[in-house]
């Protein structure tokens, strides 16, 4: 089962990989800002994406979910097109740069500075996709997965400035990622499920 909330980027990519591995779920979809019980016994830290497979062992870190996945079936290959330092980069940096230029006023910061640095990120990511429609080359992989949502975030942000300062190899990856059908249906409304009721 995976505790999920439709709208977190790190939801997002753990659904997409369960999903193209093929592997059945039940999917949990939690308030976050009123986490089941059960959640909270299956991880503590409370943040979703939550794995609770088959054999109880909790997987609650996102990348792991997806490494989990996809080792038990990968037809698309993705493991194959995983730069891990790449990920990690945007994991760690990208997503403070993020969360500074979206919510600068939570963090007492410059949202602007926090654009450019964000943006410097994306030119590299323009680059990379220079000769190739995805990080990994002709078709997505777990790089693409992984970073994308958080991508998404970034752009949404200022849709009209994204349209005119992200290098356009960049949107036009982005546009692939976000109209694919794997992503619609991983962006499928789901009641919020109901601890109660089980």
């Amino acid at each position: 089962m995976l505790y999920s909330f439709r709208r977190c980027p790190y939801a997002m990519r753990a659904r997409m990989a369960l999903l193209a591995s093929g592997i059945a779920y039940e999917h949990r979809e939690v308030v976050l800002r009123d986490k089941p019980a059960a959640m909270l016994a299956a991880s503590p830290k409370g943040t979703v994406p939550v794995l609770v497979p088959a054999d109880g062992a909790v997987v609650d870190e996102s990348i792991d979910i997806m490494r989990w996945a996809l080792s038990q079936n990968d037809p698309e290959d993705w493991l194959a097109r995983a730069d891990t330092p790449l990920v990690m980069q945007f994991d760690a940096a990208f997503k403070h740069h993020l969360d500074r230029y979206k919510y600068s006023e939570r963090h007492d910061v410059d949202p602007l500075v926090h654009r450019a640095a964000g943006l410097a990120m994306l030119t590299d990511i323009g680059e990379r996709l220079a000769d190739r429609d995805y990080l990994g080359g002709a078709a997505r992989g777990f790089s693409d997965i992984a970073i994308f949502p958080f991508v998404r975030q970034f752009a949404g942000v200022d849709a009209a400035w994204f349209a005119e300062h992200a290098p356009r190899r960049v949107r036009e990856w982005l546009g692939k990622l976000v109209g694919s059908p794997l992503f619609d249906r991983a962006m499928v409304k789901i009641a919020r499920w109901d601890e109660t009721a089980h």
